[in-house]
Parts: structure tokens; C-alpha cells; sequence
């Protein structure tokens, strides 16, 4: 078991080397300075499932760094939860396949509510009818799963995990995140207590 563990990690790390990296990163977070820190509006995070989950741990890790972020579930969304949505929002969607039902539809549903909304697409799936309407799409590489079936989201959330530290990362240099904005944000626990002192 000890090199099985040992292969997938390094398959993992693989993965993570092999994310195709270029200038819509940069596209990206201009994208979310501008709509959020210079227009005043929020990012709102989307997706479905394991994708979901890795949308909700970016929105609060945004959030903790200075760019006002929700997490929108994608069915909640068609039963009123739509409404969260106000002038200069952008949405960031994660999907794998580029074809999740519940995404797609909310890319048409918000559209209907908000005609110039703008959307960011992370996807395993450059091509699939989710990418096309991206205004920007941020590709994972499509990695094989380490899963023992070839199935479960495991290597793909990963990837995803890592380009969106990548986008909070960036995101606060361009604002010029500091100790003390963090610590205004984040007074609780050992992450509290040592940005305290580091004031």
C-alpha cells in the first residue's frame, strides 16, 4: 500500500504541474478586480457536487482575503435563490465536464435576469457548450482520476482546488491585500491569533 499511496500522490502532483497556464489567468483576475473592487459588485461561485464543494471552499477563502464572495447552489438557484444576484456580480462556474446540467441552465436562467453578466469557467472540458459561454475559461488539463475505478472526482478536484488558489493568490496582489486587512477579517483562531502578531 505504501507505493500505491506514494503513485497516486505523484500522480496528483503530476497533474497539478501539467495545468495549462496562460494569459487568461490574467484575464481572470482583472476580471474580478474590476467587477468586484472597482464596480462594486461580488463574485458568486457555482457548482455542482464534488465541483461545488471546491466553488464553496473558493468563495470563503475569497472572502477571507478581501474579494466579496458567495457560494450559489445551482439548484437553489431555480427555486428563488437567483435573486442574490445584483448589478456588476460575476460569476465563477466549475464543472468537469463542461456539460453539468444544473450549471448550464443557470448560465441561461442568470442571463435572463442580468443580459451582461460575465462569467468565468473552470472546466476539464475546453470545448463543451459550458466554455463557450465563458468570458474567460480557465482550463484544468482534463487529468486521468487516481480513483481505483477511474471515476470519483479525486485528481480533478484537486487540480481545481489548486487554480483557485491561484486566482485568490493573485487576486490579492492586485489589491494590495495586507496582514492587517486579513487580521480585520479573520479574528478567530490560530490564523487570528498570528496575524495578530505579525501586525
Amino acid at each position: 500500500m505504501i507505493e500505491s499511496v506514494k503513485d497516486i500522490i505523484a500522480r496528483e502532483a503530476q497533474a497539478v504541474l501539467n495545468i495549462p497556464v496562460g494569459p487568461e489567468y490574467e484575464e481572470a483576475v482583472e476580471l474580478i478586480v474590476h467587477q468586484v473592487h472597482e464596480l462594486g459588485g461580488k463574485l458568486v461561485l457555482s457548482g455542482m457536487g464534488k465541483a461545488g464543494q471546491i466553488a464553496m471552499n473558493m468563495a470563503t477563502t475569497f472572502c477571507s482575503t478581501g474579494t466579496p464572495a458567495v457560494f450559489l447552489h445551482p439548484s437553489e438557484a431555480q427555486h428563488g435563490d437567483l435573486g442574490i444576484l445584483q448589478k456588476n456580480d460575476l460569476f465563477l462556474l466549475i464543472s468537469n465536464s463542461g456539460k453539468t446540467r444544473e450549471i448550464v441552465e443557470l448560465v441561461t436562467l442568470s442571463r435572463i435576469l442580468n443580459p451582461d453578466l460575465k462569467f468565468i469557467v473552470l472546466t476539464g472540458n475546453p470545448s463543451s457548450p459550458l466554455a463557450k459561454q465563458a468570458n474567460v475559461c480557465l482550463a484544468t488539463g482534463h487529468p486521468d482520476e487516481v480513483c481505483a475505478l477511474g471515476l470519483a472526482p479525486t485528481t480533478s478536484t484537486t487540480v481545481m482546488t489548486v487554480i483557485g488558489d491561484a486566482l485568490v493568490v493573485e487576486t490579492m496582489k492586485r489589491i494590495g491585500f495586507t496582514v492587517e486587512d486579513y487580521n480585520k477579517r479573520h479574528h478567530g483562531g490560530y490564523l487570528g491569533q498570528r496575524s495578530k502578531k505579525l501586525l
